[in-house]
């Protein structure tokens, strides 16, 4: 199914011919004192390893997993198990657990819980909530640190939630994950510190926007990427991505009615790595604007196209305006690693 009504409905106005041929779709803190990198302090958040070919990268998601097809996605109805006794609830202390988790975003409607015409959609906060009700056997609520779309992928997503948890912490993971669908894992669970807050005391996060930059479809890898034949000149989306770096207002990355008070955010990086036949947008940054990481990617992918030049980086920023930058990428190619915290 493709999906490019994601790059001509963008407020950057009609999405240029070479990138509508490019897309092959399958069916969204301070400096070191917190731990995170004065801006352009170069390759403190690089991962050792990378993506070379048609093989992921060894802590990418594994990609076996089963998958539906695109449609109304809605939460079959499940019975949940007898509720703990009250005097059994009574006697377990109340405490707040911190989870890793990473799933594969194809299949969801993106991960705050949401209702459609024909009942709950499935989103990866619901299907956590149902998995933690049924092993803990009590209501339980979530709180991401990030509000991924339907389609973005995770490896790092934290969460947290309160429960009386009748389970031992070194057995809660396995017990969660057995009650998940494969499309969804629980890395591991932690108590968290008192009042611990995953959004606002999130340092830095680092997303990865994958480009599969070849005349060859990426067939194994259709959902995790986006595909471009175009011929893409890396050093221009160097120079670009450079711009992008330190506090700005970046309300000209932004998709309109983002909802946020304030558009100033400040990246600790933006770098373009190269793993053949892949481009890496990486971008490290305090918080992100709505679409902001793939307003970027396009952005880039449009200078490297010869379609904008890098200077136009500069031009979004000083104006503010939407029109000045490239257009919204599709949710597929983006992955969101890793969130820092100081505690």
């Amino acid at each position: 199914m493709q999906r490019t009504g994601h790059l001509t409905s963008t407020p950057w106005g009609e999405t240029p011919g070479w990138l509508l041929a490019c897309c092959t779709l399958g069916g969204h803190g301070d400096a070191s004192p917190t731990g995170c990198p004065a801006p352009g302090t170069g390759s403190a958040f690089r991962l050792p390893d990378s993506i070379n070919g048609i093989t992921r990268s060894l802590h990418a998601i594994d990609c076996s997993m089963s998958m539906t097809a695109h449609g109304p996605r809605t939460i079959p109805p499940t019975e949940d198990p007898e509720p703990l006794p009250k005097s059994l609830i009574a006697t377990l202390p109340l405490r707040l657990y911190r989870m890793t988790v990473a799933y594969d975003g194809h299949d969801f409607h993106g991960w705050q819980k949401q209702t459609g015409p024909h009942g709950e959609l499935r989103t990866v906060s619901g299907v956590l909530e149902a998995a933690l009700r049924r092993a803990l056997r009590q209501p339980v609520h979530i709180c991401g640190a990030s509000r991924t779309d339907a389609g973005v992928h995770a490896k790092g997503q934290v969460a947290v939630f309160e429960a009386r948890s009748p389970i031992p912490i070194e057995r809660l993971g396995k017990a969660i994950n057995s009650r998940l669908p494969e499309d969804v894992e629980v890395r591991d669970v932690t108590e968290a510190p008192p009042r611990f807050d995953p959004i606002n005391e999130a340092v830095c996060k680092q997303y990865r926007y994958r480009i599969f930059h070849s005349e060859h479809r990426p067939l194994e890898l259709r959902r995790y990427v986006w595909h471009c034949w175009h011929p893409l000149d890396v050093s221009r989306m160097h120079d670009a991505a450079g711009r992008l770096i330190g506090t700005h207002d970046f309300a000209g990355f932004a998709q309109a009615h983002h909802g946020r008070k304030t558009t100033v955010r400040t990246l600790f990086e933006c770098r373009i790595e190269q793993a053949a036949p892949e481009l890496h947008v990486v971008v490290v940054g305090d918080g992100f604007l709505y679409n902001m990481v793939r307003i970027i990617a396009g952005t880039l992918a449009a200078v490297g196209a010869g379609q904008l030049e890098p200077s136009a980086v500069d031009e979004a920023l000083a104006t503010g305006d939407r029109r000045r930058a490239g257009p919204t990428l599709p949710p597929e190619g983006l992955w969101l690693e890793w969130v820092h915290y100081n505690r």
